[in-house]
């Protein structure tokens, strides 16, 4: 564990929104992932479903959502993203979701990565809810980031707390 202070907070402890003014504009990448626990009835009907393809409304929701990611956390900074990839790879037990966002700017884009796999998650258990309610979401972390002053991180092997 790091004995840096959290960088979203001001001297007196209370959230703040971080000053990149000074930070040099470069180019950034983040990748993220997710899951969503499926039964494997439901992942053969992924394209096939009451209100439509599944996957598609899933990766244009994951799109949208990363290019509005400040508007759903409070303390990021807009981003004028360069691209947003969404991939949705239907296996057995479910889906992964991966997105990959780049930018040239400040700070980086690990939140508009992670916001866009949890929307295309919530968007794809929209569509699946009427005929699997017990749809699982899990499993959101960022994979990958690179650019900037912290330089890259690479997520080793992930295991699930217990």
């Amino acid at each position: 564990m790091s004995a840096e202070p959290f960088s979203h907070l001001d001297r007196r402890g209370r959230a703040a929104m971080v000053d990149v003014s000074a930070k040099d504009t470069t180019r950034r990448v983040a990748q993220a992932s997710c899951r969503v626990l499926l039964s494997g009835g439901t992942v053969e009907r992924l394209e096939e479903l009451p209100k439509g393809d599944a996957l598609t409304v899933a990766r244009v929701a994951g799109v949208q959502a990363a290019k509005s990611t400040a508007a759903w956390v409070p303390l990021a900074h807009p981003l004028p993203l360069d691209q947003v990839e969404v991939e949705i790879e239907p296996g057995e037990g479910g889906v992964t979701i991966r997105s990959r966002v780049v930018v040239t700017a400040r700070t980086g884009a690990e939140m508009e990565a992670l916001t866009a796999c949890a929307a295309a998650a919530l968007a794809l258990y929209d569509m699946v809810k009427s005929v699997e309610r017990g749809a699982v979401i899990t499993d959101l972390l960022l994979e990958a980031k690179s650019g900037g002053q912290s330089g890259e991180y690479r997520r080793g092997e992930y295991r699930r707390p217990r």
